[in-house]
């Protein structure tokens, strides 16, 4: 007979294989309305951070959940990491759309210039509202994936297997074309950016989470939507050049084992604690 002790016992045997398996699954479920016609969105985009909790709440208890929660709300990190996690998504957006333009498409209209102060309201919606936007992904990815991932292997090869699930995990936006392509580059430069942010605030979600949702309301809700047809293939193929160049300086300048010139990579040693290491 199977009980409950049996089932608990298996998640605590393959706690990162149950993660990614119910990230999908609380994610995708998205599909089958969307195919109906009865959801804009094929992917639940808070589904990581719910296969968190339930990981959490059935190896862990009320203390690992606690945990997570506590690193969602780390703010304490310095004003310099708010600073890099608000500049860079608009930078590298600017850099792309402003390439974009040199190479014919056309500029933004003086409509859509007028529009820039909805970017605000647009970020404090998806870092606030779970399931508006990809921030409330960050929990799952990065506040429990990533430290787990990063026990016992460099933060780069971490960044890798974690940037192969996490491209994985949208190919229904893929399918549907929501998003490009092109984004499986995008995103695996991406994480490495991200990753490297995380480690350098000694774990702090909430830093990823303002990040991620600047970086959903300038380029997805803002810029991306500016250009059309070819326009809007290059800008794709733009936006991924343009991080994977941001994650080569990170690579260049922090080292591929912690992503860190400040901290050592943040890692979970017993599934209980974070482990972040000051400067080394």
């Amino acid at each position: 007979m199977l009980t409950g002790s049996w089932y608990r016992s298996a998640v605590q045997q393959h706690r990162l294989v149950t993660f990614f398996v119910l990230a999908y699954l609380f994610s995708w479920w998205a599909w089958i309305p969307y195919a109906l016609g009865e959801s804009p969105n094929p992917i639940a985009s808070f589904g990581p951070f719910l296969a968190a909790l339930v990981v959490l709440a059935l190896t862990e208890g009320r203390r690992g959940v606690l945990g997570l929660l506590r690193r969602m709300v780390h703010w304490r990190i310095g004003l310099r990491w708010y600073a890099v996690a608000l500049l860079v998504p608009i930078i590298l957006t600017l850099a792309a759309s402003a390439l974009n333009v040199a190479l014919g498409a056309p500029p933004p209209s003086a409509t859509a210039i007028a529009a820039w102060p909805n970017v605000l309201s647009t970020f404090v919606v998806v870092l606030l509202v779970p399931g508006l936007g990809g921030a409330w992904e960050e929990p799952g990815w990065r506040g429990y994936a990533l430290p787990r991932l990063q026990s016992g292997r460099s933060a780069l090869r971490s960044s890798l297997i974690l940037a192969v699930l996490i491209a994985g995990w949208h190919l229904p936006l893929m399918v549907a074309g929501q998003v490009s392509y092109s984004d499986i580059v995008l995103i695996i430069a991406a994480v490495i950016v991200v990753n490297s942010l995380f480690n350098s605030t000694g774990g702090s979600v909430l830093v990823v989470m303002v990040l991620h949702a600047m970086n959903n309301a300038v380029s997805g809700s803002f810029f991306s939507p500016m250009f059309s047809g070819a326009d809007s293939s290059r800008q794709s193929w733009l936006l991924a050049l343009v991080w994977g160049i941001a994650a080569a300086v990170v690579l260049l300048r922090s080292g591929p084992e912690h992503l860190s010139r400040q901290r050592s990579k943040v890692t979970i040693l017993d599934d209980r604690t974070p482990v972040d290491g000051r400067a080394r």
